[in-house]
């Protein structure tokens, strides 16, 4: 095995802290309580925290180190059909998507989190409804990527799990992980 540092601290604490927010927020707090929107400010700062350092962080933290691909994400799918796949350190093509999608719907949940509470836009059905849908969204991303790490863990056969929880990867030696 060979052990490769990968996510940073920062990485790692936004990650988590997006999951443990999201997870409070859907299934702990009122919806209509104070609580819940000091949480749905909380995730819209991760998410704009995690963005900036995406400008200026670690390698992998990098935004050009994940950049959206279709033809990247097609051949990763290609693979997986295939059981094949490329241990990569950073994040995958699929994966790649995936952040993207998640920050989005983090970052327009508590857009309209926060415009039901203006004048303008208080008790507005649709205003309500898009986060109610946004929500519904975040839970099937959520699922998805869950399934993803998992799938992703198996074939590479590394634990995708204990990396975001340590910061390191440990590359079967067989693997000769991408870049």
């Amino acid at each position: 095995m060979q052990i490769v540092k990968v996510w940073d601290p920062l990485v790692r604490l936004a990650h988590w802290s997006m999951a443990g927010f999201f997870i409070t927020n859907a299934l702990l707090t009122d919806e209509d309580g104070k609580l819940h929107q000091w949480i749905g400010y909380a995730v819209v700062g991760v998410v704009l925290v995690r963005v900036l350092w995406g400008f200026v962080g670690s390698k992998h933290a990098r935004l050009k180190d994940f950049p959206l691909s279709v033809s990247g994400a097609l051949d990763q799918l290609s693979h997986i059909a295939h059981q094949r796949n490329h241990v990569r350190l950073g994040h995958t093509p699929l994966g790649a998507w995936m952040i993207y999608n998640l920050w989005a719907t983090m970052l327009f949940l508590g857009l309209t989190g926060w415009l039901m509470t203006t004048t303008a836009f208080w008790g507005v059905d649709w205003v309500e409804e898009v986060h109610e849908v946004l929500v519904s969204w975040a839970w099937v991303s959520v699922a998805a990527h869950v399934g993803g790490v998992i799938l992703e863990s198996r074939l590479g056969k590394v634990n995708l799990v204990k990396a975001m929880v340590t910061g390191s990867k440990a590359i079967p030696a067989s693997a000769s992980p991408v870049k």
